[in-house]
């Protein structure tokens, strides 16, 4: 399983609480896919000729990219890779950018997934956090894709805000439950520094998390989810049977996946590196050959600290056979013992260890436990 990540760095506006790279300034767009597609072509044997599994559009707004530019970066994904009718491809998009124009591209392109921002159902809510649609968008936006074929698609929810109480977080599931998705993203909110949600905090003019909110509300989601059939995989996620998400999943198993565009990741197994955070420095370097990424070689302690990281969050855990296998018998040894300090957050089938259900509140610090120096 390998996987083509693609930021499209670009917002129509900010949003209160984002701390991904984007521009609202859409002026470089056209010269920017230019140069995502001639990175493809600089880059594409990183992944040793393996099929794709998944193409992830992700950003910033990939929606706001037109038909032309959609079709400069496929034509370059269509000369370097090889994948399939059964890989997955998806795009990140805002309920104001669902339209029957922009539907009817989507599906000429062979996008099969769609990855809906919702983020609340409340239009107060919703105006905090800057976003471009309201409510009534966020609903009929999911009828609409459903309308138009699409058979797979998730939704974003963000819980944790001073909005909501257990009551109102509960009327958001069951609304979310009734759009029949096949996928739920949902995310507690943070407070990041640069952000304006953070600059706002930091004056005062905005309260802190209510922690103890938080977690009731997760494990209101949790419980209300799997009760209408979704599989909760990996803590922020839940699926219905056949519907996991390919290309998240490769991170968190640890595939193999490369990232083109500013500030997108890659990962080869051996070592992690990473594009420039600049549009224009990006757009430059490509175009002159000039170096636009920094990299990392990954020692086994790195890849194991990384593997406990991304695993103890999913259900599918860390394995002691497999971790013997990758990093050796020393290290399966550390795990064992700390595993068995760590006993009552966790369970164990068959050698494979998860989080309990309220472990995974407290899922970092309890992996960071694990972590060798």
């Amino acid at each position: 399983m390998v996987g083509l990540y693609l930021h499209i760095p670009f917002c129509k506006q900010a949003c209160t609480y984002c701390d991904f790279y984007f521009s609202t300034n859409l002026t470089t767009k056209s010269a920017l896919v230019k140069a995502i597609a001639k990175e493809i072509e600089i880059r594409y044997k990183y992944l040793n000729f393996n099929k794709l599994t998944s193409i992830y559009f992700g950003g910033g707004t990939p929606s706001l990219l037109s038909k032309t530019e959609f079709e400069t970066i496929f034509e370059s994904i269509n000369k370097h890779f090889i994948y399939d009718n059964g890989s997955e491809i998806t795009i990140e998009t805002n309920p104001d950018d669902i339209t029957k124009e922009n539907l009817i591209l989507w599906k000429k392109l062979n996008i099969n997934r769609l990855s809906i921002g919702l983020q609340s159902f409340n239009d107060e809510e919703l105006k905090w956090m800057n976003r471009a649609h309201n409510a009534i968008q966020s609903v009929n936006s999911v009828k609409m894709a459903q309308d138009a074929g699409f058979e797979n698609i998730t939704i974003d929810l963000i819980y944790g805000s001073k909005f909501q109480d257990l009551k109102t977080w509960e009327s958001t599931l069951l609304q979310t439950v009734s759009l029949n998705t096949q996928h739920i993203s949902s995310y507690n909110l943070t407070i990041e520094n640069k952000t304006v949600l953070g600059i706002q905090h930091a004056k005062g003019k905005e309260p802190s998390i209510n922690d103890e909110l938080s977690s009731k509300q997760f494990l209101m989601l949790t419980d209300i989810l799997t009760q209408n059939n979704f599989i909760h995989y990996e803590i922020s996620n839940f699926g219905k049977p056949g519907f996991f998400a390919k290309h998240n999943s490769n991170y968190w198993l640890q595939k193999h996946y490369l990232g083109v565009g500013p500030s997108a990741h890659s990962f080869n197994g051996v070592s992690r590196q990473w594009n420039i955070k600049n549009n224009n420095a990006y757009i430059k370097a490509i175009e002159n050959n000039t170096d636009y990424f920094e990299k990392e070689q990954l020692s086994v302690k790195d890849r194991f600290n990384e593997y406990i990281l991304t695993r103890l969050r999913t259900i599918w855990g860390c394995d002691v056979n497999e971790i013997k296998l990758l990093f050796g018998e020393e290290i399966q040894k550390h795990f064992l013992n700390i595993a068995q300090e760590k006993k009552n957050d966790l369970e164990e089938t068959n050698g494979a260890y998860t989080l309990t259900t309220t472990a995974k509140l407290y899922a970092d610090g309890i992996a960071s436990d694990f972590f060798m120096d």
